[in-house]
């Protein structure tokens, strides 16, 4: 059993109701039967941990060839392992499936779905909506619902609640005694393996106190340190938080690194390394192509968007995201200036980007910064593009004649040489660096990998290092 701290200090002081002693009890006897909606990076290791623990698990996700996949034993997601999955699946303790038809015999229910934003980059909260609406239709006493997509504050109470509550009165049915609701964001590092869903802290605000002790006591069977706020308003923010003060210091580092290409001579790989030698006060963040992954792209305009809706503008958090969302077109810019000095024109370069996940070692290619690119040298008219990357088998991408399918190419010594320009996208551990910074023609480094590797700097363009 995990251990929690709270700054919740009513739960303590009053009478629990039946259902909120009949569900806390189905818990600690790891009987409550367990459902996650949404089985992608957050819900699926969420859905196998809760398997592995004993707990009776359904996952529910409208994707049928997801459900399929699953149901074979056979994950699609880095950080949940095939023969895990298989193992849970063989003994019935996760069961997916592809519609809400066991919605009404679940005791707790995690909703995780995707929060993009639109065209106008406006919160899209349709797939919450959708997941609440299903659950209303067969709400009942003794149900927990646990909503942990990144949000904007207010989502939990303004949204779902209003949702659930019209269901739950025809039955006579009130939140915080029949039922409970509560906000826990993700905090999922896909790749990571020292942090993983168990032993990262987690935060939770319930719509009432016994909506927060009884989510406390469920989610402290899973993971190792349960931290209880006031109300899920202050969970939804802090989750805001947590992304955008990575969006913020990357934006920083990204300018810098602009501006020490135009004064030349300073690199800022060696400006971040030497600033990280003071034991306090600073914190390294290393710049790069861009921002990708579903959370740190999109929550400041969430926040913006939030804070609008407030008469409030959050001009310095809005920039730093537009920073990060130019880092693209710098990259091409650094490809284009970098191609000039070669005897051949721009249309007729071969270019091989190198990686294109959103971060080293894992699959994910959402926002993927290393994709944007590729899309815009295809507009510049660079036709001949290609890629490598060992976990990303294909992609489309989009491009002026239409969508057009990549496929990952093998790296060696005779096909590198073959390209004009090699751009190393994502950092991949498996890329040999010595045999590209050795082979390559020319090399656009946006992650600084050949950083320690002997090259020729006459042909290393390095993002940030006053080369271009």
């Amino acid at each position: 059993m995990g251990q929690s701290t709270s700054t919740v200090t009513e739960t303590s002081e009053r009478s629990a109701s039946a259902a909120e002693g009949q569900l806390v009890e189905r818990i600690r006897q790891t009987t409550a039967r367990i459902g996650v909606v949404g089985l992608g990076y957050v819900g699926l290791p969420l859905a196998v941990e809760h398997a592995k623990r004993g707990f009776p698990t359904v996952g529910i996700d409208l994707d049928t060839e997801r459900v399929l996949r699953l149901a074979s034993g056979t994950s699609y997601i880095d950080d949940v392992d095939s023969t895990t999955l298989a193992e849970v699946v063989e003994t019935g303790a996760f069961v997916p499936e592809d519609n809400f038809d066991s919605a009404g015999t679940l005791d707790v229910v995690f909703i995780c779905v995707p929060t993009p934003v639109t065209a106008n980059k406006d919160p899209d909260t349709s797939y919450i909506l959708a997941a609440a609406k299903s659950l209303a239709e067969t709400i009942r006493p003794g149900q927990l619902f646990i909503l942990k997509s990144t949000t904007y504050p207010n989502t939990t109470e303004g949204l779902v609640l209003p949702i659930l509550e019209e269901s739950a009165r025809t039955k006579g049915m009130h939140v915080g005694r029949d039922y409970f609701l509560v906000f826990s964001p993700e905090r999922i590092d896909p790749g990571n393996t020292r942090f993983t869903t168990a032993n990262t802290p987690v935060v939770v605000g319930g719509v009432t106190p016994a909506c927060t002790a009884v989510a406390r006591e469920m989610l402290s069977r899973v993971v190792s340190t349960v931290h209880t706020v006031s109300n899920p308003r202050v969970a939804e923010m802090e989750k805001l938080l947590e992304n955008i003060f990575r969006s913020v210091n990357i934006a920083l580092v990204n300018e810098l690194a602009q501006l020490c290409d135009r004064i030349g001579g300073v690199s800022v790989w060696e400006v971040v390394e030497a600033a990280s030698t003071k034991p306090f006060g600073f914190m390294p963040f290393q710049p790069g192509p861009g921002l990708g992954g579903h959370c740190i792209p999109i929550d400041p305009y969430y926040l913006s968007w939030f804070a609008r809706s407030h008469d409030f503008e959050t001009g310095f958090i809005t920039l730093s995201a537009r920073v990060n969302e130019q880092m693209p077109f710098y990259v091409v810019e650094a490809i284009v200036r970098a191609l000039a000095g070669e005897p051949l024109r721009l249309e007729d370069a071969r270019v091989l980007m190198l990686g294109v996940s959103f971060k080293r070692n894992v699959n994910d290619t959402r926002h993927s910064p290393s994709i944007k690119v590729l899309e815009l040298l295809a507009t510049a008219g660079i036709d001949a593009i290609e890629y490598s990357d060992p976990f990303v088998p294909q992609i489309t991408i989009s491009t002026p004649a239409g969508p057009r399918t990549l496929q990952s190419q093998p790296i060696n010594e005779k096909m590198l040489r073959a390209y004009d320009l090699v751009v190393i996208g994502t950092d991949h551990s498996s890329f040999q660096y010595s045999m590209i910074a050795e082979h390559a023609a020319l090399i656009v480094d946006t992650r600084n990998a050949l950083g320690h590797i002997p090259h020729r700097r006459d042909k290393v363009r390095l993002l940030g290092g006053g080369a271009f």
